[in-house]
């Protein structure tokens, strides 16, 4: 059947109209006789396709000849049939096109300090005016490209970026009066030319204290540290992780984030917009993503730190990493049962064998999460904190739990089970929802300061990002279930190169390019490149995936019902 955007009367097409395409259609099948092609042509008596904007009589043949297919059945012969274009007509020589044009921007993004690569700018648009800072190079925007360099055997760049980062690291870093703690990693840098004439050049490194609502990015250094792995396991060069500079990086980064205080969780306080969301969206406390970052940094630098490290250090980070396991598997995860047990939760419960130990009062569960959760399928949840559980899914969190090992062979299954459930709101038209569901009305206003940029299924606001992709193929792959991966792959084939590369979507389905999104971004380049080279070799994937060694986690026990309970 042929489709249609717009729902108009069904016209039936006269028999003889059918027989007369069809035999044009058929035409190069010597041996289908006519006999036999009236008779399959019979067999479709009652086809009805349904037309817009147009009257039959206006048709024209070739397009509706588009929709015929001549096919072989065992037993039948040649037949001619009406059949929907999909997206697996793609052929391999436009994926290879796209993937050209991907390569030829991902070199264009190239940023060179003293003649050596050392990153990627944000974006490439030339068409925006001001470049604001999308002309810099973040530290979580080259993390897709440092994987598409590293497999594709260009490690320089990556071996370059992570020398310069850890020397920005060591740098006084003020933000009005205030010192910043010595781990904290740039969230992006630029090349400054102080003497063009001369060619003399340093790097300006953001620590926040230029970055919209000045937030310092608790993920950069996260991120570091497992791109650090990432070049170590991939080049099988060793050299670099256990130089001093690369070791005094990760203590510094581990125990800024290790550093004891007046918490009861072992998850990483956070203010609002530290990480990829770095505006204002109510993730402020312990978002997921950076518990789930946390959790694949500290794995990572255990693999990493040398022998002779301080022993208690190392034995605070195995701790730490049984505690928030723990600690996420506890409270963080949500399926059909355990929603179930929120709903009939009790309140004011004083006891250890509390069940409700944040006192989630019910009452506050969003009515949307009791059609989203489907039976078979789970997640863990945006954020847990006193009186307040966020239920919104975040992609990031989720996925970097699976790549990490934080969520259990049960668990990731039931992730990809919620994503292929859900496909038609985490998926649409355009992969990845960053998360789900939007906020809006009253809520968008309280929770966001009435943004005009996170407006409604916009930005980070329900938008739709095609850098996310790698990391659904990542998971696909190492679950072993990669047509999930190709039928997201197949999705953006169909446009992401048309539209430039754009930043977002926007649009509850990921219809539209973003409002304010800008082309060639970057990320959006490398992240569909490791997608396919992922796709192309699944055995790429050990460059970022960690296989569960069996004691970074540690189980929940069964809790009874507490005796205030009623």
């Amino acid at each position: 059947m042929v489709l249609c955007a717009e729902p108009p009367p069904k016209l039936k097409i006269p028999e003889s109209k059918i027989t007369e395409l069809a035999d044009d259609a058929c035409h190069d099948s010597p041996k289908l006789e006519r006999r036999t092609r009236m008779h399959h042509i019979e067999r479709h008596r009652s086809c009805v396709v349904t037309l817009s904007d147009m009257e039959l009589n206006d048709l024209q043949p070739r397009r509706l000849l588009q929709t015929l297919e001549v096919s072989k059945s065992p037993g039948t012969g040649s037949q001619c049939s009406l059949h929907e274009e999909t997206p697996t007509d793609t052929n391999a020589s436009h994926r290879r096109a796209i993937a050209d044009a991907a390569w030829e921007a991902l070199k264009r993004s190239i940023v060179y300090f003293r003649g050596q690569p050392i990153g990627t700018v944000a974006a490439i648009d030339k068409s925006q005016g001001a470049a604001l800072n999308y002309d810099q190079v973040f530290m979580r925007d080259f993390i897709p490209s440092a994987l598409a360099f590293l497999m594709k055997g260009e490690h320089l760049i990556v071996k370059n970026f992570l020398v310069e980062t850890a020397r920005l690291q060591s740098r006084e870093k003020m933000v009005d009066l205030f010192k910043l703690g010595q781990g904290v990693m740039p969230a992006s840098f630029k090349v400054h030319h102080r003497n063009p004439t001369l060619k003399t050049e340093s790097l300006l490194a953001d620590f926040g204290e230029t970055a919209i609502g000045r937030v310092a990015p608790v993920d950069s250094g996260l991120w570091w540290i497992i791109l650090l792995r990432a070049y170590t396991r991939w080049t099988g060069d060793n050299s670099l992780a256990e130089s001093p500079n690369c070791q005094r990086a990760m203590h510094l980064i581990l125990r800024l984030c290790l550093s004891e205080g007046c918490d009861t969780s072992p998850a990483l306080l956070c203010a609002d917009g530290c990480s990829m969301i770095d505006r204002r969206m109510g993730i402020y406390g312990y978002p997921i993503e950076i518990q789930a970052l946390f959790f694949m940094a500290m794995r990572c630098a255990l693999s990493m730190l040398k022998q002779d490290s301080d022993a208690d250090f190392v034995n605070h980070i195995t701790k730490r990493i049984q505690a928030l396991s723990y600690h996420l598997h506890s409270y963080y995860w949500l399926d059909f049962q355990r929603l179930n047990d929120i709903y009939r939760y009790k309140t004011e419960e004083y006891s250890q064998t509390a069940l409700n130990k944040f006192n989630v009062i019910p009452e506050s569960i969003p009515d949307w999460i009791f059609d989203f959760m489907p039976s078979r399928g789970g997640y863990f949840i945006g954020n847990v904190s006193p009186a307040r559980m966020d239920f919104r899914w975040f992609c990031l969190g989720n996925f970097i739990a699976i790549l990490s090992s934080l969520a259990t062979g049960e668990q990731a299954e039931a992730i990809l089970d919620l994503v292929e459930e859900r496909w038609e709101e985490l998926i649409g038209e355009m992969p990845l929802k960053i998360c789900y569901p939007a906020m809006e009305n009253q809520e968008w206003q309280i929770v966001t300061g009435c943004d005009p940029k996170n407006t409604r299924w916009s930005y980070h606001n329900g938008g739709s990002w095609p850098v996310l992709l790698w990391l659904l193929v990542a998971v696909s792959v190492k679950l072993g279930r990669p047509h999930l991966a190709r039928r997201a792959m197949e999705l953006m084939e169909r446009r992401l190169a048309k539209d430039e590369f754009p930043e977002y979507y926007d649009g509850k389905a990921g219809r539209y390019v973003g409002k304010q999104a800008r082309k060639y971004q970057t990320w959006s380049v490398a992240g569909y490149l490791v997608a396919k080279m992922l796709l192309d070799d699944p055995s790429h994937l050990r460059i970022i995936a960690l296989e569960d060694d069996g004691h970074s986690r540690s189980r929940a026990p069964c809790l009874k019902r507490s005796n205030s309970c009623p």
